[in-house]
Protein backbone atom coordinates (compact mmCIF):
# COMPACT_ATOMS: atom_id res chain seq x y z
CA UNK A 1 0.00 0.00 0.00
CA UNK A 2 1.13 3.52 -0.72
CA UNK A 3 1.97 5.95 2.03
CA UNK A 4 -0.84 8.23 3.30
CA UNK A 5 -1.10 11.54 1.50
CA UNK A 6 -1.83 14.61 3.61
CA UNK A 7 -3.37 17.64 2.00
CA UNK A 8 -5.99 20.35 2.06
CA UNK A 9 -8.87 20.50 -0.41
CA UNK A 10 -10.81 23.78 -0.64
CA UNK A 11 -9.76 24.48 2.96
CA UNK A 12 -10.65 21.01 4.25
CA UNK A 13 -7.75 18.91 5.62
CA UNK A 14 -7.65 15.30 4.48
CA UNK A 15 -5.68 12.08 4.73
CA UNK A 16 -5.77 10.06 1.50
CA UNK A 17 -4.88 6.38 1.17
CA UNK A 18 -4.04 5.36 -2.40
CA UNK A 19 -5.48 2.13 -3.83
CA UNK A 20 -3.28 -0.80 -4.82
CA UNK A 21 -4.84 -0.85 -8.32
CA UNK A 22 -5.62 1.77 -10.94
CA UNK A 23 -9.12 3.02 -10.21
CA UNK A 24 -11.27 6.12 -10.04
CA UNK A 25 -13.48 4.68 -7.29
CA UNK A 26 -13.44 6.99 -4.28
CA UNK A 27 -14.54 6.51 -0.69
CA UNK A 28 -14.84 9.67 1.40
CA UNK A 29 -15.14 9.64 5.18
CA UNK A 30 -15.78 11.83 8.21
CA UNK A 31 -14.40 10.85 11.61
CA UNK A 32 -15.86 10.61 15.09
CA UNK A 33 -15.61 13.12 17.90
CA UNK A 34 -14.59 10.25 20.16
CA UNK A 35 -11.33 8.46 19.43
CA UNK A 36 -10.28 8.42 16.61
CA UNK A 37 -11.16 12.12 16.41
CA UNK A 38 -9.04 13.36 13.49
CA UNK A 39 -8.90 12.42 9.82
CA UNK A 40 -5.41 10.94 10.21
CA UNK A 41 -6.40 8.87 13.24
CA UNK A 42 -9.61 7.67 11.55
CA UNK A 43 -7.64 6.64 8.46
CA UNK A 44 -5.39 4.51 10.69
CA UNK A 45 -8.31 2.94 12.55
CA UNK A 46 -10.28 2.06 9.40
CA UNK A 47 -7.84 2.05 6.47
CA UNK A 48 -9.89 -0.38 4.33
CA UNK A 49 -6.66 -1.45 2.65
CA UNK A 50 -8.31 -4.30 0.72
CA UNK A 51 -10.82 -1.99 -0.96
CA UNK A 52 -9.91 -1.18 -4.59
CA UNK A 53 -10.67 2.52 -4.18
CA UNK A 54 -9.10 5.73 -3.02
CA UNK A 55 -9.97 6.41 0.63
CA UNK A 56 -10.02 10.11 1.41
CA UNK A 57 -10.67 10.90 5.06
CA UNK A 58 -11.84 14.49 5.59
CA UNK A 59 -11.36 16.42 8.81
CA UNK A 60 -14.43 17.86 10.49
CA UNK A 61 -14.62 21.61 11.21
CA UNK A 62 -12.67 22.75 14.30
CA UNK A 63 -10.91 19.35 14.49
CA UNK A 64 -7.36 18.16 13.83
CA UNK A 65 -5.52 20.75 11.77
CA UNK A 66 -8.42 23.16 12.30
CA UNK A 67 -8.51 22.98 16.10
CA UNK A 68 -8.63 26.32 17.87
CA UNK A 69 -5.42 26.89 19.86
CA UNK A 70 -4.41 23.30 19.18
CA UNK A 71 -6.87 21.64 21.55
CA UNK A 72 -10.40 20.23 21.80
CA UNK A 73 -11.34 22.78 24.48
CA UNK A 74 -13.27 25.03 22.11
CA UNK A 75 -15.28 22.07 20.82
CA UNK A 76 -16.14 20.95 24.36
CA UNK A 77 -17.18 24.50 25.21
CA UNK A 78 -19.51 24.59 22.21
CA UNK A 79 -21.08 21.26 23.18
CA UNK A 80 -21.63 22.48 26.74
CA UNK A 81 -23.00 25.87 25.64
CA UNK A 82 -25.59 24.51 23.19
CA UNK A 83 -25.21 20.90 22.00
CA UNK A 84 -27.75 21.35 19.21
CA UNK A 85 -27.13 24.78 17.68
CA UNK A 86 -23.43 25.28 18.52
CA UNK A 87 -22.30 21.67 18.11
CA UNK A 88 -24.27 18.89 16.37
CA UNK A 89 -26.26 20.97 13.89
CA UNK A 90 -23.44 23.46 13.25
CA UNK A 91 -20.77 20.82 12.63
CA UNK A 92 -22.97 18.80 10.28
CA UNK A 93 -24.04 21.88 8.33
CA UNK A 94 -20.49 23.16 7.92
CA UNK A 95 -19.14 19.76 6.88
CA UNK A 96 -21.92 19.17 4.36
CA UNK A 97 -21.66 22.69 2.93
CA UNK A 98 -17.90 22.41 2.36
CA UNK A 99 -18.04 18.90 0.87
CA UNK A 100 -18.80 19.65 -2.83
CA UNK A 101 -15.84 22.00 -3.24
CA UNK A 102 -13.57 19.69 -1.21
CA UNK A 103 -14.61 16.71 -3.33
CA UNK A 104 -13.88 18.54 -6.57
CA UNK A 105 -10.54 19.77 -5.26
CA UNK A 106 -9.39 16.38 -4.03
CA UNK A 107 -10.33 14.74 -7.32
CA UNK A 108 -8.24 17.35 -9.11
CA UNK A 109 -5.27 17.18 -6.71
CA UNK A 110 -5.07 13.37 -6.74
CA UNK A 111 -6.15 12.88 -10.39
CA UNK A 112 -9.18 10.81 -9.41
CA UNK A 113 -11.76 10.59 -12.17
CA UNK A 114 -15.52 10.60 -11.80
CA UNK A 115 -15.81 6.97 -10.65
CA UNK A 116 -18.09 5.36 -8.06
CA UNK A 117 -18.47 7.52 -4.94
CA UNK A 118 -18.77 5.84 -1.53
CA UNK A 119 -19.18 7.37 1.94
CA UNK A 120 -18.24 6.36 5.48
CA UNK A 121 -18.82 8.13 8.78
CA UNK A 122 -18.32 7.43 12.47
CA UNK A 123 -20.51 8.89 15.22
CA UNK A 124 -20.96 12.62 14.37
CA UNK A 125 -19.34 11.88 11.02
CA UNK A 126 -22.19 9.43 10.48
CA UNK A 127 -24.66 12.30 10.66
CA UNK A 128 -22.58 14.10 8.01
CA UNK A 129 -22.86 11.04 5.77
CA UNK A 130 -26.62 10.73 6.30
CA UNK A 131 -27.17 14.41 5.53
CA UNK A 132 -25.00 14.10 2.43
CA UNK A 133 -27.10 11.13 1.30
CA UNK A 134 -30.09 13.47 1.12
CA UNK A 135 -28.20 15.81 -1.22
CA UNK A 136 -25.56 13.85 -3.19
CA UNK A 137 -25.67 10.59 -5.14
CA UNK A 138 -23.48 7.84 -3.66
CA UNK A 139 -23.04 4.28 -4.89
CA UNK A 140 -23.15 3.04 -1.28
CA UNK A 141 -22.49 4.28 2.24
CA UNK A 142 -21.83 3.06 5.76
CA UNK A 143 -21.97 4.53 9.24
CA UNK A 144 -20.31 3.20 12.40
CA UNK A 145 -21.97 3.97 15.75
CA UNK A 146 -23.54 6.86 13.90
CA UNK A 147 -25.38 9.87 15.28
CA UNK A 148 -28.75 9.12 13.69
CA UNK A 149 -30.96 11.33 15.85
CA UNK A 150 -29.59 14.54 17.35
CA UNK A 151 -32.03 14.20 20.24
CA UNK A 152 -30.27 10.97 21.22
CA UNK A 153 -26.95 12.81 21.24
CA UNK A 154 -28.44 15.53 23.43
CA UNK A 155 -29.74 12.93 25.88
CA UNK A 156 -26.24 11.47 26.11
CA UNK A 157 -24.70 14.90 26.79
CA UNK A 158 -27.37 15.57 29.44
CA UNK A 159 -26.43 12.31 31.17
CA UNK A 160 -22.70 13.14 31.06
CA UNK A 161 -22.93 16.69 32.38
CA UNK A 162 -26.12 16.38 34.39
CA UNK A 163 -27.81 19.49 32.99
CA UNK A 164 -31.15 19.36 31.16
CA UNK A 165 -31.06 21.00 27.74
CA UNK A 166 -33.35 24.06 27.42
CA UNK A 167 -35.14 23.26 24.17
CA UNK A 168 -36.69 26.09 22.15
CA UNK A 169 -38.35 26.32 18.75
CA UNK A 170 -35.07 26.86 16.88
CA UNK A 171 -33.21 23.96 18.48
CA UNK A 172 -36.21 21.65 18.15
CA UNK A 173 -36.42 22.40 14.43
CA UNK A 174 -32.67 21.84 14.03
CA UNK A 175 -32.90 18.51 15.84
CA UNK A 176 -35.89 17.42 13.77
CA UNK A 177 -33.93 18.20 10.60
CA UNK A 178 -31.25 15.76 11.80
CA UNK A 179 -33.58 12.88 12.72
CA UNK A 180 -32.71 10.45 9.97
CA UNK A 181 -35.20 7.80 11.00
CA UNK A 182 -37.95 10.34 10.41
CA UNK A 183 -36.19 11.43 7.22
CA UNK A 184 -35.56 7.93 5.86
CA UNK A 185 -37.56 8.82 2.76
CA UNK A 186 -35.02 11.55 1.95
CA UNK A 187 -32.17 9.02 2.06
CA UNK A 188 -34.05 6.75 -0.31
CA UNK A 189 -32.60 3.61 -1.86
CA UNK A 190 -28.86 4.21 -1.43
CA UNK A 191 -27.34 0.99 -0.04
CA UNK A 192 -26.40 1.71 3.58
CA UNK A 193 -24.56 -0.46 6.10
CA UNK A 194 -25.40 0.51 9.68
CA UNK A 195 -22.62 -0.78 11.95
CA UNK A 196 -23.60 -0.78 15.62
CA UNK A 197 -21.34 -1.83 18.47
CA UNK A 198 -23.06 -4.14 20.93
CA UNK A 199 -21.57 -2.05 23.76
CA UNK A 200 -22.42 1.35 22.23
CA UNK A 201 -24.77 3.72 24.06
CA UNK A 202 -28.26 2.13 24.23
CA UNK A 203 -29.94 5.02 22.45
CA UNK A 204 -27.48 4.82 19.56
CA UNK A 205 -28.14 1.09 19.23
CA UNK A 206 -31.90 1.64 19.19
CA UNK A 207 -31.58 4.33 16.53
CA UNK A 208 -29.31 2.10 14.42
CA UNK A 209 -31.90 -0.68 14.34
CA UNK A 210 -34.77 1.71 13.60
CA UNK A 211 -32.84 3.37 10.76
CA UNK A 212 -31.92 0.04 9.17
CA UNK A 213 -35.54 -1.12 9.47
CA UNK A 214 -36.81 2.08 7.84
CA UNK A 215 -34.65 1.95 4.69
CA UNK A 216 -35.17 -0.38 1.70
CA UNK A 217 -31.48 -1.15 1.05
CA UNK A 218 -29.97 -0.98 4.53
CA UNK A 219 -28.27 -3.70 6.57
CA UNK A 220 -27.63 -3.66 10.31
CA UNK A 221 -24.30 -5.14 11.40
CA UNK A 222 -23.75 -5.68 15.11
CA UNK A 223 -20.20 -5.89 16.42
CA UNK A 224 -19.74 -7.84 19.68
CA UNK A 225 -17.78 -6.06 22.44
CA UNK A 226 -17.51 -2.78 20.49
CA UNK A 227 -18.25 0.34 22.55
CA UNK A 228 -18.60 3.78 20.97
CA UNK A 229 -14.94 4.65 20.22
CA UNK A 230 -12.84 2.85 17.62
CA UNK A 231 -9.44 3.70 19.10
CA UNK A 232 -7.75 4.33 22.43
CA UNK A 233 -7.57 7.82 23.90
CA UNK A 234 -6.48 10.43 23.10
CA UNK A 235 -7.26 9.46 19.50
CA UNK A 236 -5.61 12.49 17.91
CA UNK A 237 -2.75 10.77 16.08
CA UNK A 238 -2.61 7.62 13.94
CA UNK A 239 -2.30 4.51 16.10
CA UNK A 240 -2.09 0.77 15.42
CA UNK A 241 -5.45 -0.69 14.46
CA UNK A 242 -7.20 -2.32 17.42
CA UNK A 243 -8.63 -5.85 17.13
CA UNK A 244 -12.20 -4.52 17.29
CA UNK A 245 -11.50 -1.82 14.69
CA UNK A 246 -10.07 -4.59 12.49
CA UNK A 247 -13.39 -6.43 12.73
CA UNK A 248 -15.24 -3.28 11.71
CA UNK A 249 -12.74 -2.69 8.89
CA UNK A 250 -13.33 -6.21 7.56
CA UNK A 251 -17.12 -5.82 7.66
CA UNK A 252 -16.96 -2.44 5.92
CA UNK A 253 -14.64 -3.84 3.25
CA UNK A 254 -17.05 -6.70 2.55
CA UNK A 255 -19.89 -4.23 2.19
CA UNK A 256 -18.14 -1.79 -0.09
CA UNK A 257 -16.69 -4.57 -2.28
CA UNK A 258 -20.28 -5.43 -3.18
CA UNK A 259 -20.82 -1.92 -4.52
CA UNK A 260 -17.52 -0.76 -5.98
Amino acid sequence: MGEPITGTAAGVPYTALPPSVETDALLVSWHMMDAPRTNAAFAAALPLNDLPAWRVHFGLPFCGARMIDGSMDAIIERAQRDPVLSYFSLFVRLAVDEFPAALAAVRSQLSIGDGPLLALGGSLGGAVVLQNLTKTEFKAAAIVNGLIRVRTGVSLIESIWGNPYPWNAESAAAADALDFVARAGDIGATPLLVVSGDEDHPGFRTDAKELADSLPNAELAGVPDLAHPLAEEPGMQPAPQSPLAKKVDERLTQWFLRHV
